[in-house]
Formats: C-alpha cells, structure tokens, sequence
C-alpha cells in the first residue's frame, strides 16, 4: 500500500533500521518508538505525509503519537488486508493488543475504528459492508474522502432555475449562498470542508433510525446492525464536527432504538462538550409492532462546554411563558402569558432593575420612554411597532438579573436579551405542539409540494425551535443539515428570516432521489410565499454512482447484461476482480434472479470511485466539461 510504503522507504534511510536482505527491522523501530527515542522522531518528521498521519499539534508544539505508530507497525507484521482488523470477527483485546498478545481480554466495539465504504441508499440495503480500518487502510481512506468535482449546478429562486453565474462571497471570501448539494452526504461533508472549515454555526441532523421495515429507515446488516449504524453516525460525526465555529453546536435528532448507542458514542467522541438529551413529545406516532403507541423523540444537543455564546432558549416548551406563533405571520404571540409586560429599567448603560407589571389598559407610547430622572423604560415592542410580552415573566428575570445586566454590556439590544436569554434553566421535556392540526409535518409538506409522499417529515416548529435555541439572535449563522430529507432546516431557517430580517444561510445535502422532487421544491415554494430568498443546487459528479444508478434501474437480465458490457469497458472495478473469470460464468449470471444479478455487479464495482475527485479534474478518463471544471474550481476558490 502507498503510506505502508513511503513509511517503510522513510525509515529504510536509517542503515540501522535496515537487515543485510534490505529489509526492515520492525522490532528495532518498535523499541525505538517505545522509548520515544530522537533519532527516529527526528526521521518520521522529516516526511511530510509521516507527520501529518503520526503527529498531533498542540499549541504549536507536535506531539508524536506513539500509540498509532506502534500499532500501525504491530497490525502490518500479520494484516497486509486492506480493510480491517475486524474483517471477520467481533475483536477481543485489552489497550489494543489482540487477544494472542495479551491474557485479559474486553469486547471492543467492531468497526470503531474504520470508515463505512458505502452510502446510505437502497441499494446498499443488507449487502456485506466493507470497513476501511483507519490505520491499515490510509490510501483507501484518502482516495475515498478527497474533495470532489461539482456539476449541474444552478441558481434556483421563486420564479424558477436560473444559469449559475458564479457563488456569492463575503469579505473574506466565504460562500454566502444557500447551498443544497445532492450527493453521498459523507463525500458531500469533506467536500464543504474545503470552503466552510470552522464557519458553521449549527448542524442540525434527523438521521435514518435504524428502525428497520419500511424504505425510509437505515437497514444495513443484520449481523451487525447496531455497529453498522454507529460506524455510519461516527464517520459522519468526524467530518461535520470539522465544519463548526468555536461555539458552534450539534443537535441529532433521535427515537428509541438507538437512542442509547448514540448517547454513548456522542460521550466517547464529545469528551470535552456539554452533551444534553432533549425529549420531545407529539402526537402518538401509532404502535409501531409492540402494544406501546410512541408519543416522544429525543434531540442530542452537543454545546460549547459551559454553554457560553451560544444563546439556549429558555424559552422553548415552558408552558407559562413559551410563545405561540401565529401560523399565518410566524409572529410570536403571547396571549397565554402571566405578568410579562413591564419595563426594564436602564441608566447609564446599566440595567438598574424592574418595573412593576403593567395593567392590561397601559399602553406605552414607544419601547423607550426617558424619565426625567434619566431612567430609560425598555418596552417589549418589536420593530414594527406591534406590542408583545417578554418571553419571561418577570419573577423570572428577576432571578437572572446579574447575568442579564452582564449580557447587556455586551450587546445593547435589551429586546434580544431579554428573548434568548437562556441557559439558566433550559427546559429538558419540550412539547411539539404543533400549534395547529394541519401544521404537522407531513400536512405542511403536503400543502408545499401537494403530489409527493414522505413519511414522517419533522415538524417544522421542532426544528425552528432547535436551530434558534443554538443559533439566537445570531442573524449571519450558516445551518448545516447532511441529513436534509424533505427540507425542513431549510424552512425553519427561511421562517426565522422571515421573522427578523436575519441572513441566516443553510447548507443541505441528500442523496437520494427526492432532492430534486421534495427537497427543493419545497424550498423554492417557501421562498416563493416569503416572496424572496434564493439557492445554488449542485451535484457531485458521478462517476461509479452512474453504473449504481443503473442497476437499481434495471428492469430484466437483458438490460443486466447490457450494464455489465458498459462496466467493463468504463467502470472502475474492485482491484480483485478478473473480467475473464466473470465471463466464463456469464451463462449462470444469465439463469439468476434479477436480484442476485443486481448483488452481484454492485460488488464488482469501487466504491472508492463513485464519484470523481477533484485531483482527477484533468483526467481524460472522467471527461469533465469546460463548465464543470469553472464551477468546481470557483466553489474552491482556485485559480486557473
């Protein structure tokens, strides 16, 4: 393998490390790495490609990382398999070391440490999964994740698509488009790292629950279901936490059947986060093949440890003082509020206290009304003029006082403050009330995009509520949604918009095929009710994916065959695979069920290429257009 090589290349310069036969002494390196010796830190350093995959940074100070150098060389001296320690067997070790090697053991979970070669889409639906394990397999890992070309791009708003000039930028040069991007969302995620590195504000995700028994849910190997599921959340996890802001946050959308699973790997891969479990209850989603009628969700939240910056809404499902929206408008109401309108009483730039409860005959003649003692009473008066109430009733804030005054030194806007200040008592049981009957998430899908079918869209005030307890009052945040399903981050981010003049972005990718039909039509249908707003809908180029494409599309063996002859002659094929030893089988390919036909030329296929990296851009084999090649080049920011 290419790393295994050029690390064994980078040690061969030391004469010490090498037998007469000229091969390597890997015991001598062993020792030395154990003992954390100069001579061979200094060499491993001397190869860019070492250092970066066996050195960690620290405050500008590289830290070698003994463990993965020592068990990179342990697994070579036995595994020269490019997948998996775990290929074949659920692992028993102890620190690492197999079962052979040590006399305690401990069940590990399998796969833990591997990338899950394949998608999330039908066709992937119980087939044997393939592991590229994280230390054997860095060449495939690499090949598999590199950032991608981009194609079929254009600029969608209310009245229709439009041809993509180029992207929109900031003053320092980020994308400040809406983004909905259709391709594998692990590929999509790397290749948004490219441009949107620690710039994301929030990555809200409703991922497939691993339920089983209907085309909507996650139903990968049996055998391994559970290690299946975390493996796929994990790779994903890895790449999106990437993509966040210092006080950026995760909120995974969850139910019951893995619940559990993801709590504990959240822990393991969050160690230094606040993580809180959310539950969320609505209206009985029926019985569900036990005699119990669910009734609750969970939401993770994963915060900045101590919660700091990033604005957690207090109010979000307290019954006395949570807001109602008006589904008309999206204006919060608050016509179930107790004791929330009286004056915040201001001098000199401080909060100086409280006014009393204001009778419902009072009506103040602006937000801020000087006293002649040079008090100013603060109002719950929106920008428009229309009079509200404080999210808070007031012995409420009476309790948050000092912190309040403290957020108001920070940012004048005592309106704002008031409403998403929050943290202090953050509401773990949330009622989805959905506000209206016809509200719910799949009435409201239907009323958007009236001939299509999904199931079990979320309901938009859940995510509203999600994605504005972390993001606030933070009127520039992007939204990144992988998971992006019918749309609904989408909507939830245009109705905050809508509501406060915000330019909040929001970042979604899917993979399957609604993404044009439910997707983004919805959005668009949003967008044309607000009477504004626009997005780029772009594509990774296929390659591989073609031929997937295509087999699920088959209808007999005939067109089995003709795919088959288009594979051989323009696919990329799994490295073990002989052409001619396919061919001599071919009559008995033609006597098999259209389903084992379908099995078999998906595992011929490398899944490693289903899409085309950007490296290969230039390649003739990819036939990239003039077209796709500026696009991709813009949204990279290269030059040509």
């Amino acid at each position: 393998m290419k790393f295994f090589e050029t690390l064994v290349e980078q040690l061969k310069k030391e004469p010490n490390y090498v037998t007469d036969d000229g091969e390597l002494k890997k015991w001598v390196v062993l020792n030395k790495a154990q003992n954390f010796d100069e001579e061979l830190i200094e060499l491993l350093l001397d190869n860019p490609e070492v250092k970066e995959k066996f050195f960690v940074k620290v405050k500008d100070v590289l830290i070698f990382n003994q463990n993965l150098f020592v068990q990179f060389l342990e697994q070579k001296n036995y595994l020269n398999n490019s997948y998996t320690q775990y290929k074949n067997n659920i692992g028993l070790t102890i620190d690492g070391k197999y079962l052979k090697q040590r006399n305690e053991v401990a069940i590990v979970w399998p796969y833990k440490d591997c990338v899950l070669e394949g998608g999330q889409s039908l066709e992937e639906d119980k087939r044997e999964e393939i592991f590229f394990n994280e230390i054997l397999a860095q060449d495939e890992i690499t090949q598999l994740l590199e950032p991608k070309v981009l194609t079929n791009a254009k600029r969608i708003d209310k009245d229709g698509e439009k041809t993509l000039d180029q992207f929109n930028r900031n003053e320092n040069g980020t994308i400040t488009d809406n983004l909905i991007i259709k391709g594998n969302n692990l590929l999509a995620l790397y290749t948004l790292k490219e441009e949107f590195a620690g710039k994301v504000k929030l990555i809200y995700i409703d991922p497939p629950y691993n339920r089983g028994g209907n085309a909507d849910t996650f139903s990968y190997n049996n055998n391994f279901k559970h290690s299946s599921w975390l493996t796929f959340m994990r790779n994903r996890l890895t790449a999106a936490k990437m993509l966040l802001t210092p006080t950026g946050a995760i909120v995974v959308a969850i139910d019951g059947a893995e619940q559990c699973y993801l709590g504990v790997l959240l822990d393991e891969m969050f160690p230094n986060n606040e993580i809180h479990c959310i539950t969320i209850i609505h209206n009985p989603g029926g019985n569900q093949g036990t005699n119990f009628s669910y009734s609750h969700e969970y939401a993770f939240f994963i915060l900045p440890k101590g919660g700091k910056s990033i604005g957690l809404q207090n109010r979000i499902d307290n019954p006395d003082v949570r807001p109602l929206r008006d589904v008309s408008t999206g204006n919060h109401l608050r016509i179930d509020a107790k004791n929330c309108f009286y004056a915040i009483l201001i001098k000199e730039n401080e909060i100086i206290g409280f006014g009393e409860v204001c009778p419902d005959s009072f009506h103040p003649e602006s937000a801020n009304v000087l006293r002649e003692d040079g008090v100013l009473e603060v109002y719950p008066i929106d920008a428009k003029g229309n009079e509200r109430k404080w999210v808070f009733a007031r012995q409420s804030v009476e309790s948050i006082k000092d912190e309040l005054k403290v957020e108001f030194n920070k940012n004048r806007n005592i309106f704002d403050i008031i409403r998403y200040k929050t943290r202090f008592n953050f509401k773990t049981v949330w009622t989805d009330k959905r506000y209206d009957a016809n509200q719910n998430g799949a009435k409201l899908l239907k009323k958007l995009v009236p001939d299509i079918k999904f199931s079990f869209p979320k309901s938009l005030y859940t995510v509203r509520d999600c994605v504005y307890a972390v993001v606030g009052d933070d009127k520039n945040a992007i939204v990144l949604d992988y998971h992006a399903g019918s749309g609904t981050t989408a909507h939830a981010v245009l109705d905050l918009n809508k509501e406060d003049g915000g330019n909040r972005k929001f970042i979604l990718c899917e993979q399957l095929e609604y993404i044009e039909t439910v997707t983004s039509k919805r959005t668009q249908k949003v967008m044309q009710i607000q009477g504004e707003g626009n997005f780029v809908y772009l594509e990774l180029k296929k390659y591989n994916q073609n031929f997937i494409d295509q087999i699920e599309e088959a209808k007999d063996t005939k067109q089995m065959l003709e795919i088959w002859g288009r594979m051989k002659a323009k696919s990329f094929l799994n490295y073990n695979v002989d052409i001619q030893e396919q061919e001599k089988h071919i009559e008995e390919f033609k006597q098999d069920s259209i389903e084992n036909q379908k099995k078999l030329l998906l595992k011929l296929l490398d899944l490693n290429q289903l899409y085309v990296n950007r490296s290969s851009i230039e390649d003739e084999d990819f036939k990239c257009t003039e077209e796709e090649k500026a696009l991709t080049k813009d949204f990279y920011g290269l030059k040509d």
